[in-house]
């Protein structure tokens, strides 16, 4: 078993010496991709799990199982003043993400050839570590997630993620019939990709492998072919075998990263009007039931990405629906930093000036029936925010200069009216992250 497993490792290794993945062009920049940039700042994870801001300078990241080096690059844009140090088995790849490092300009980084599980040899502790596309290739993740631990600060942060196996199941279907044949008996090569592609297009339309899971438009991407029906060492988990995983490790949950994607009554006509017995049982279930209640209806995600840490971590605190009057007049409004970007702020100034809604969800996207559209005078008592955390007074005192009338009587806003339309406006956005609330009592 043990000689099975060194050769499986030799092989990923070996796979992804000559692939460097991902393959994504030196030239490419994240720095536009607000939504990468949103989910790899370190601040959108702290703040769901403590309802505190986070600072990124000083800050010291691992990208564990770095590839290439593309993750990293984004971690070094979303997280301005971190120190970066990423980690990887293959060497080729290691000397990619060097290069592609310096290429933009990051100085506090540093790679080495070095598999997760020799993390601790690097004397280092880490206040966040990113483990992206690594963890199911590993012959046993407790063993991944336990050497992350181990150099993991005692509020230090873990984003992994694992193969799902119900999503994927077809794909683990076709890796079973591709060993069969003997294409993964050694590390696929232009060979073995295009006898796949040979076989799965000679394949009647209607026939289920085919049908479900060839794409037309990646059918030429040898890269795509690769890691899903070449990919060596690759497992699927299910949501209790993830909670297990992370029990093997005595790690905690902390939340789903795409956090909003994972929500079980929005896979019912009418969130409102539940079926009797999912009304009564949903409130009094488990986060890891919920999340595999959702799995079993609609398993639509290929990743298990979620967000972990040490056990009993958490500060507490008061979430924001449930806020008193003072939590309120006492607040510190924050804009999430990465709205905070020049383009940003351009069009909505465009917006206030020629009286059109702004749509704050342009540039981070999460699931919501319609746009997160805000009317242009309510945008323009946002406008502070870009230049920094604002008082929740200061914004309703803003508010009551930009909108001092009501449009129909023509009667004084009061205060206590502008208070209400601003808490209204901000617990919208607060609910995804486009803002972040801060008690100072």
């Amino acid at each position: 078993m043990e000689n099975q497993e060194l050769d499986t490792r030799d092989k990923i290794c070996q796979q992804f010496d000559k692939v460097r993945y991902p393959r994504t062009p030196l030239e490419k920049s994240p720095k536009n991709d607000y939504q990468a940039l949103f989910f790899h700042n370190i601040a959108t994870a702290y703040y769901l799990r403590n309802q505190r801001v986070l600072n990124t300078e000083c800050q010291v990241i691992l990208d564990a199982g770095c590839g290439s080096g593309y993750k990293s690059l984004v971690l070094a844009e979303a997280n301005p003043g971190a120190k970066i140090v990423g980690i990887d088995l293959s060497e080729e790849s290691v000397k990619v993400a060097r290069q592609r490092l310096q290429y933009y300009g990051f100085e506090n980084v540093e790679f080495y050839a070095l598999p997760i599980e020799q993390a601790s040899s690097l004397n280092i502790e880490f206040d966040y570590i990113n483990n992206d596309e690594v963890l199911y290739l590993m012959p046993d993740p407790v063993v991944g997630l336990q050497a992350m631990k181990s150099v993991l600060k005692p509020g230090g942060i873990i984003r992994t993620n694992l193969h799902s196996s119900r999503q994927r199941a077809l794909i683990y279907q076709a890796q079973t019939l591709f060993k069969t044949m003997g294409l993964m008996d050694q590390n696929p090569e232009e060979l073995e990709i295009e006898l796949v592609r040979e076989i799965i297009k000679a394949l009647d339309d209607t026939v289920m492998l085919k049908a479900k899971t060839w794409h037309t438009e990646f059918s030429q991407n040898d890269d795509w072919v690769l890691m899903n029906y070449l990919l060596q060492g690759d497992k699927g988990y299910t949501i209790p075998e993830v909670f297990a995983t992370l029990r093997g490790a005595n790690l905690e949950l902390i939340s789903m990263v795409n956090w909003r994607h994972w929500e079980v009554t929005d896979l019912f006509k009418d969130a409102n009007n539940l079926p009797a017995f999912l009304e009564m049982s949903l409130p009094e279930i488990s986060v890891e039931d919920r999340l595999h209640l959702f799995e079993l209806l609609h398993p639509i995600h290929r990743l298990i990405d979620f967000w972990c840490g040490h056990p009993n971590q958490s500060e507490s605190f008061v979430p924001v629906p449930a806020w008193t009057l003072s939590d309120w007049q006492d607040a510190k409004v924050h804009l999430h930093p990465q709205l905070k970007n020049p383009q940003s702020k351009e069009d909505l100034l465009n917006c206030i000036t020629s009286h059109k809604p702004f749509d704050i969800s342009r540039y981070v996207s999460l699931p919501t029936l319609m746009p997160i559209v805000i009317e242009s005078n309510m945008a323009a008592c946002l406008l502070p925010l870009w230049e920094g955390a604002q008082p929740m007074r200061s914004l309703v005192a803003r508010w009551l200069k930009v909108t001092p009338l009501h449009p129909v009587t023509l009667e004084s806003v009061s205060e206590a009216t502008a208070f209400e339309q601003v808490k209204e406006l901000l617990t919208r956005l607060e609910a995804f992250l486009y803002v972040l609330l801060e008690r100072t009592a």
